[in-house]
């Protein structure tokens, strides 16, 4: 990928490419995409990128514009060169650092965005450069950044602790209301967003970034601070929903007791 890297980071408007996802971190398998984010200054010139992508590949490819995928996952591109998956992902450089100085505030926000049904939180971008691997970075912009973000804000350790242990409960409590109608929808989605509480509350108390859904669970079962039984209690939740009053409450009693669990770690 760093020839891909260097090329792109020629490309007017980048100004530096980083390797992201499980290839970054080690957790492959044979199989996983390469995602490269490309962070960028506007103006983006798309039509240097769509040049590149097809002599890439070997045919046309579509390459978005800034925003093309939505306000999150900024655009980019869907390649296979040689028979490789390779994603570009844009990230407008000073969007990041402008979440950066978010984060060291303690503010976060929480975006809607197609392929993230948890939403997005603004801090992964930050996030994405602390675990992800710079390969191409012409005016060191960002090593820079991720050697400021090396070690963990705590205004925004504090600010989604105190997020999830008031909300995880207000779920909870509000998802009792589609129980008593036998309105399954209702309670997973209040389920879902629970447990999508808890494993960023317990990210956060333990200093670590979680970038989004997938794998969350697990990662966050294995945290200092997370109950030995967590990830299977998490789990578990959603293997046994059915649409009645009785087991849609009888579920929901599990998870008052996984969310006290957790809540009563994140303040000891």
């Amino acid at each position: 990928m760093g020839e891909i890297a260097r090329r792109l980071a020629g490309v007017g408007g980048v100004a530096g490419v980083c390797l992201g996802g499980s290839r970054a971190r080690g957790t492959h398998h044979p199989g996983s995409d390469y995602d490269l984010g490309l962070y960028y200054r506007p103006p983006l010139d798309t039509a240097a990128l769509r040049r590149l992508a097809a002599e890439l590949t070997g045919a046309p490819v579509e390459v978005t514009e800034p925003g093309g995928w939505g306000p999150w996952v900024d655009g980019g591109a869907w390649l296979t060169v040689d028979r490789r998956a390779v994603d570009w992902i844009y990230r407008d450089l000073d969007r990041v650092r402008r979440i950066w100085e978010d984060c060291r505030a303690g503010r976060f926000e929480v975006g809607v965005q197609a392929g993230h049904p948890l939403g997005v939180y603004s801090h992964a971008y930050v996030g994405e450069l602390v675990l992800g691997r710079v390969l191409a970075d012409p005016g060191g912009e960002l090593g820079s950044l991720r050697r400021e973000a090396a070690r963990y804000p705590e205004p925004l350790r504090a600010a989604l602790v105190a997020n999830t242990l008031w909300e995880a409960p207000f779920c909870l409590a509000n998802a009792r209301k589609g129980a008593s109608r036998g309105d399954a929808f209702h309670v997973a989605g209040c389920l879902f967003r629970a447990v999508g509480l808890l494993v960023q509350g317990l990210h956060a108390h333990a200093g670590r970034w979680v970038l989004n859904e997938k794998g969350a669970v697990r990662a966050a079962g294995e945290l200092p601070v997370a109950p030995a039984d967590f990830s299977a209690r998490a789990h578990g939740l959603f293997a046994v929903l059915g649409t009645s009053p009785a087991v849609l409450s009888a579920a929901l009693d599990t998870a008052d007791a996984l969310v006290a669990d957790v809540c009563r770690r994140l303040t000891s």
